[in-house]
């Protein structure tokens, strides 16, 4: 079973390698991708969001539930799992952004895409969540496109992203907004 995935993984990716790759989406891919570096764009919306009062409370279950992603995944998933890269793996694929410092499983970009998308479409009522998403979904295929990730580290890297952010936000509003109503009566 491992073996026809692992096996389905590596045809999808060149798939996508002989089939959608052009010199006019490589570029723009390969900036969406970059936007996921580091949790740069990520870091940068929390510290938006912190800094004005009225979303400061978004701003802070992002952060708290950007850096429970990153311990979760990066931490302690990539370590346990030690997934080699597929670029590495995978006969004739080759990366667009050159060779990555982690190994592959989950992926961070789409965990920490999805994990900020979470959160903002479970705590807002506005249609700020469309673009959210839309960016969220843009990181996660960009890794995939640009051949550092399986589908599977991707698919993984969204699944816990989302459940993060829920959890988070889970956990904030029955436990922690209810004890501070408690404190205050």
């Amino acid at each position: 079973m491992t073996d026809k995935l692992i096996e389905t993984d590596g045809q999808i990716l060149l798939w996508i390698q002989d089939n959608l790759r052009n010199s006019i989406t490589d570029p723009i891919v390969s900036f969406i991708t970059h936007l996921g570096d580091y949790g740069a764009v990520m870091i940068a919306a929390v510290l938006i969001l912190t800094a004005i009062p009225k979303t400061r409370r978004l701003g802070l279950l992002c952060l708290t539930s950007l850096v429970a992603c990153l311990l979760i995944n990066n931490v302690i998933i990539k370590h346990a799992v030690a997934r080699t890269r597929p670029y590495e793996v995978v006969d004739g694929l080759r990366t667009i952004v050159g060779k990555q410092r982690d190994t592959s499983f989950p992926s961070g970009h789409a965990s920490g895409s999805f994990v900020m998308a979470a959160v903002i479409i479970n705590e807002t009522r506005k249609r700020i969540w469309i673009p959210v998403l839309i960016f969220a979904v843009l990181i996660a295929l960009s890794r995939l496109y640009v051949g550092v990730h399986y589908p599977t580290d991707v698919l993984v890297g969204i699944i816990s992203g989302t459940l993060t952010g829920i959890i988070t936000c889970l956990i904030y509003h029955n436990v922690i907004a209810k004890n501070k109503q408690r404190l205050h009566k």
